[in-house]
């Protein structure tokens, strides 16, 4: 018998890394500092190959952070075979140690491992999902991100996007938390619940992450309960990040599933908070703690936890597609999240996403990330669009 002939994919050499900070329709954030359009907090990243297959990625921070993480990392990639995505992102880790890991720098070699990843899909003709572990599922249920407003703006809101056929919500930050005023704050909540479509969902997000978050962990206890009362899913960020003794003790007492982790970066920050059970759900950005790899990792481990995975998602188009992508590579993935109405997500790609009948994503199953992007759509939000395609 003759041993069966093995194909060799021959490597693909990185020659060049593009970033493209977006403009002009940035989506309102909540922070207390409040986003402009014309801010940027999301970028877009190219990674070239000398076989002409270039892979896209996404990265969130301010661009120009972005672009000046390229310039310093670009020596550490020119060179390396981007079919080895875990490989060559370990080494960018592991030669920044000194230069502040963990920061905006981490934010952008999270934009590089999504487009080598990318370029791992296209390369083998296989979807990311197909290569980081199998296809679970065909779709997923996307829920829809929004910032809370007074009740009655609330309620049309939910309503605006209910008729487009989303069927869960999350609502966050604004007033909630921040006025001292607990009916205001349940006011808002029991609109956006009666606003529901039947059997729809609906998750709170307090957004205790930012500035000068006035609130411990007393008002999160109190909080928490009311919102058991409104049967809310979870209860996310109720806490600054760093307070993991409060997040320990709140879960412990609270009838809500808490959540978090969205301002996390690597696997390694979210070892204590596994240990010590700080979160029923933990939320990776995955254009933020590292990109697709980091992003698995987590989700494994979060697995072996005993504690559920929902990806972070207040990103771009591409980070939705790397988020899909993992959906249906593990087991028990079945939300997703979706900013409403921000144009970075619907307003850049050839194929714009689209709800089914029933409210759900269809998982892309083309090769990479399996979504492409347009090149005029981009230019109109990233003055440098035209250097992410120039080798594509």
């Amino acid at each position: 018998m003759h041993a069966p002939s093995q194909q060799t994919i021959e490597p693909a050499r990185i020659t060049r890394v593009a970033v493209a900070p977006l403009i002009g329709e940035s989506p309102p954030g909540g922070w207390s500092n409040e986003i402009k359009p014309d801010d940027s907090v999301h970028a877009l990243v190219a990674v070239s190959t000398d076989t002409g297959v270039t892979g896209f990625g996404s990265a969130f921070t301010d661009g120009r952070l972005v672009e000046a993480a390229a310039r310093v990392l670009e020596p550490l990639l020119l060179g390396e075979n981007a079919l080895e995505p875990m490989k060559v992102s370990e080494k960018l880790h592991q030669n920044t140690f000194w230069m502040g890991r963990g920061g905006s720098l981490t934010h952008a070699i999270s934009g590089i491992d999504i487009a080598l990843w990318d370029i791992l899909g296209k390369a083998t003709g296989l979807s990311v999902g197909q290569l980081a572990g199998g296809r679970h599922r065909r779709r997923v249920t996307p829920y829809c991100s929004l910032l809370m407003d007074a009740p009655e703006v609330m309620a049309d809101e939910i309503i605006r996007f209910r008729e487009q056929g989303f069927r869960a919500f999350k609502i966050g930050w604004g007033p909630f938390g921040r006025r001292d005023d607990p009916a205001l704050d349940e006011a808002i909540i029991g609109a956006a619940r009666r606003a529901l479509p039947d059997g729809g969902k609906l998750m709170v997000d307090a957004g205790a992450s930012d500035a000068y978050w006035p609130n411990g962990l007393k008002w999160a206890l109190r909080t928490a309960d009311m919102l058991a009362a409104h049967d809310v899913a979870w209860f996310e960020e109720p806490l600054p990040p760093d307070a993991i003794d409060d997040f320990v003790e709140l879960r412990r007492q609270s009838r809500t599933p808490i959540a978090g982790g969205e301002v996390l970066t690597r696997r390694q920050s979210y070892f204590p908070f596994f240990t010590r059970g700080a979160f029923d759900i933990v939320q990776p950005d995955v254009t933020k703690v590292g990109g697709f790899s980091e992003q698995r990792r987590i989700a494994w481990m979060a697995q072996d936890f005993g504690v559920r995975y929902v990806g972070h998602g207040w990103n771009t188009a591409l980070g939705l597609a790397a988020d899909l992508q993992l959906a249906t590579a593990l087991p028990n993935v079945d939300l997703v999240e979706y900013i409403g109405g921000s144009a970075y997500v619907d307003n850049i790609m050839t194929d714009p996403f689209s709800l089914d009948s029933d409210g759900m994503l269809t998982i892309p199953d083309k090769p990479g990330l399996g979504v492409a992007l347009d090149p005029d759509k981009v230019a109109r939000y990233a003055p440098d669009a035209a250097q992410l395609f120039a080798d594509s």
